[in-house]
């Protein structure tokens, strides 16, 4: 892709103006350099792992954030991967407490140091992506326990791998739209993926799953209860091969799985999410007007519309990608995201600082949004090459 002049004079136009309207924004508390210094703190407490013989077993420790992922946990989640690849023959990876696996990054530590001026943004994310894309190249079973709440960035660390335990308590969603984000960690790959469209409704509506429905979508591969997970882990330790790790996901799998919540309206999603563009979307959707189809406006209607524009086109180009590859283009997404974009901002400050759920999107419509503004979005950043490079 190339920078279109009309491209550039939106980026200069509006760089300046947009940094400084987003630092009034957020409350001056978050700018305080105690609270800067926190984004690169390592912790030596946050990632919890234990070598079991030959396995191993990594535990997310952040259960009062609801593992959020940090720098520090990130950093050190991919060496450790890394080391054990050629150590064991198994890794399992679950969070402590009983509310989540992992509910994302931690994002207003990001937003808060990329409005100072501090690029840690840029590093964090590649150290993400780097992470997600060794676990879909895992050598060794690589298995996730996805107890409780799972989502954006966390279904970077659990969907790319092997096998995916899901609990009647996971709640599971790609939010980011709704924040005036993108759909990252590897969810340009696995998202156009599932059955249909079905991966393009979650991602434009953030559209949430519980329990059973994450198997029935094909996020997770096995349904256990809850109160079973421990027995799992103890006879997982004790396998010593692919055939009798399945054997025991098997047996302690729920037999009696609900039908799918989804399933009355999957062919409308299929129809209506394979337009070539949000207005058809939305124009089928109106014609509809059924209650479902309302509900799912309605949803849209929340996003920021550059981030459905962006996020139509990612998947749309993620079908026909590898993992690595859709990696790649999301770390410049993230590039140009964070660097002229107000949207990201303004959303992390309306649902996750000042909470008033009133974002001012800009553009604040759809057709508002052009194709020069998504261009933009996937430009070549210079002097920056795949991720995966060193």
């Amino acid at each position: 892709m190339v920078y279109f002049k009309s491209i550039k004079m939106f980026q200069l136009n509006r760089t300046m103006s947009i940094a400084t309207k987003c630092v009034q924004n957020f409350k001056a508390s978050y700018f305080c350099t105690r609270c800067l210094s926190t984004a690169r703190t390592i912790d030596p407490d946050d990632i919890i792992a234990k070598d079991v013989d030959d396995k191993g077993v990594v535990t997310l420790n952040r259960p009062k954030s609801l593992n959020a992922i940090t720098y520090s946990m990130i950093t050190k989640l991919h060496k450790i991967l890394k080391d054990w690849e050629s150590k064991k023959t198994l890794v399992l990876i679950k969070g402590a407490g009983e509310r989540a696996f992992c509910s994302g990054g931690d994002v207003p530590v990001l937003a808060k140091a990329e409005l100072s001026g501090d690029k840690f943004g840029q590093e964090f994310f590649k150290y993400v992506f780097r992470t997600n894309g060794l676990i879909g190249s895992y050598r060794i079973p690589y298995i996730s326990f996805i107890d409780g709440i799972v989502m954006g960035g966390g279904a970077g660390l659990s969907v790319h791998g092997h096998y995916r335990v899901a609990t009647e308590r996971t709640l599971f969603a790609m939010p980011e739209t709704q924040i005036g984000f993108f759909t990252d960690v590897g969810g340009s790959h696995f998202l156009p993926r599932l059955r249909g469209k079905l991966g393009y409704y979650l991602a434009l509506t953030g559209h949430r799953l519980k329990g059973s429905d994450v198997l029935r979508a094909g996020i997770a591969t096995h349904l256990c209860r809850s109160s079973d997970l421990n027995d799992l882990e103890q006879a997982l330790m004790k396998c010593s091969n692919h055939e009798d790790i399945q054997k025991t996901l098997d047996q302690f799998a729920e037999k009696d799985v609900p039908a799918f919540s989804l399933d009355p309206f999957l062919v409308k999603i299929d129809d209506y999410f394979s337009s070539a563009t949000m207005e058809e979307i939305t124009a089928k959707l109106t014609e509809d007007g059924s209650e479902w189809a309302n509900e799912t406006i309605k949803s849209l209607n929340r996003m920021s519309p550059t981030s459905l524009k962006v996020v139509l086109r990612q998947l749309k180009m993620g079908e026909s990608m590898n993992l690595k590859d859709c990696l790649d283009m999301e770390y410049i997404l993230v590039l140009n995201f964070l660097n002229n974009r107000k949207d990201f901002y303004e959303g992390v400050r309306a649902f996750l600082v000042d909470k008033d759920k009133k974002p001012k999107w800009d553009p604040p419509t759809l057709p508002q949004v052009s194709e020069d503004i998504v261009d933009f979005h996937f430009a070549k950043v210079p002097n920056v090459d795949s991720i995966f490079k060193n």
